[in-house]
């Protein structure tokens, strides 16, 4: 049988398709941009035929209306391996349920763990011979469509096809139904704005890279201002090793940076294992895919292979840090706001690299809006309910913007003065304080 014969043969209605789908079943929506659309409507218009539905998914961008259509949760429930925005609001009204996991497992989650009695992922159009392409959410995709039951592909002839990398698509002969959807514009993540602040912190970081460094950036304004910055700055053959594909880098390509040549491993090439961003990004990935290279997530974020490059810098946000090095980056309190990721994977694998540095990023206040005053993100203990994302005994380098501190190998005395020493001033005296109530503070600790 022909490939073409074969995709005729399995071709459905998203309607049919969700006819697949069982009371007690376990559906998997994938991940970012692979989260379906039409299967999703289907799926929620069998909303009172079906009972007890447990949906997983992670980063979606686009209403879920079949747990919108279900504000009881008696039809179905929805569980999130990273709250994008959408799902936090979800999580915030008690319909989405975090998957606490360090994100390079996931795969193995996926063949040793879990259940999937359906997959619906959106794809690129098949190839000619034979292969649908996951596009910009490799992921844990390969191995989720391995554990299905049954798979369903929705294609979309927006996703650009990025065809170097491994585990990367799918065969016609790996799938059972295939459903053409009207193809939807590609969900836009905007780029967090930045100012004067993550400017001085990415100053604190860019002094300390070198021409050849291979790039981690995570989500947020101070990855954005670190990525302005490098793309108006001196240096030089970058190179990408990273789990998010975002903005930022289009920027430095364009600027001219990326070169991947002096990386020691997958030379040439600008490794991701998902990507989302505005339009410019999306056209900038359909005129570049030949640069860029889509791996699963066990590869991307593998200590050992993040750190084979030996010039590695990897940055990232967090949310608040205690006087002992105990990084919180996902939520506030109880209240999930997104999810571990990747952050101790590069955390790791950075400080294993031979060169590597690991920059953990925060403003040093924020302005808390229910009581209209300024509040330090560095505090004596994290808040009740608050996750640990990175442990002290993993935490390399703290940046904010007053300065740079490193923590490696250092006792939580040096600790507690290291960080108090660039937290905002207003607010030292009475972390020194705090710490002498912990027992942390010393008369030999100095404050700059």
């Amino acid at each position: 049988m022909s490939i073409w014969t074969a995709y005729k043969k399995k071709l459905v209605s998203a309607a049919e398709a969700a006819r697949l789908v069982k009371s007690g079943d376990w559906v998997d929506y994938h991940f970012a941009l692979s989260s379906s659309v039409e299967l999703d409507k289907a799926l929620a218009e069998r909303r009172d035929e079906l009972s007890e539905v447990k949906i997983r998914g992670g980063m979606r961008l686009v209403p879920a209306l079949a747990v919108e259509s279900d504000p009881k949760q008696e039809h179905f429930i929805y569980h999130s391996w990273h709250l994008s925005g959408y799902e936090r609001q979800l999580s915030d009204r008690g319909l989405a349920y975090y998957i606490p996991m360090i994100y390079r497992n996931m795969p193995l989650f996926y063949r040793k763990s879990l259940e999937v009695d359906v997959s619906f992922c959106a794809v690129s159009p098949m190839d000619e011979n034979g292969y649908f392409n996951f596009s910009l959410t490799n992921s844990a995709s390969a191995a989720i469509c391995e554990k299905a039951r049954k798979v369903v592909v929705e294609v979309n002839e927006k996703l650009p096809r990025i065809s170097r990398g491994r585990e990367n698509g799918l065969h016609i002969d790996q799938v059972d139904l295939v459903v053409e959807g009207p193809s939807p514009d590609l969900p836009l993540l905007v780029p967090a704005p930045f100012g004067e602040i993550e400017d001085r912190i990415a100053s604190l970081i860019i002094e300390r890279l070198q021409d050849g460094v291979t790039i981690q950036l995570g989500v947020g304004a101070l990855p954005n201002a670190v990525g302005a910055l490098i793309a108006s700055s001196g240096l030089t053959d970058l190179g990408v090793h990273t789990e998010m594909l975002v903005d930022a880098y289009k920027d430095l390509a364009l600027a001219g940076k990326i070169t991947n040549r002096l990386k020691k491993i997958d030379r040439g090439l600008s490794v991701f294992s998902f990507g989302l961003g505005g339009n410019a990004f999306y056209d900038w990935v359909r005129a570049n895919a030949e640069q860029l290279c889509s791996m699963p997530i066990n590869y991307v974020n593998d200590p050992a292979i993040i750190a084979a490059n030996e010039n590695v810098a990897t940055i990232n946000n967090c949310l608040e840090i205690d006087l002992r090095g105990q990084v919180s980056s996902e939520s506030a309190g109880h209240r999930q706001i997104s999810g571990t990721g990747g952050q101790l994977d590069f955390v790791t694998g950075a400080y294993q690299a031979a060169r590597g540095q690991s920059f953990i990023c925060l403003t040093s206040t924020y302005m808390d809006k229910k009581e209209g005053r300024l509040k330090s993100r560095i505090r004596p203990d994290l808040p009740s309910g608050s996750v640990v994302t990175g442990p002290r005994s993993q935490v390399h380098l703290l940046v904010t913007e007053w300065g740079l501190a490193d923590l490696a190998g250092r006792s939580v005395r040096e600790r507690a003065e290291r960080i108090i020493n660039i937290a905002h001033p207003d607010f030292r005296e009475e972390l020194i304080e705090d710490a002498q109530k912990l027992g942390l503070w010393r008369r030999s600790n100095q404050i700059a």
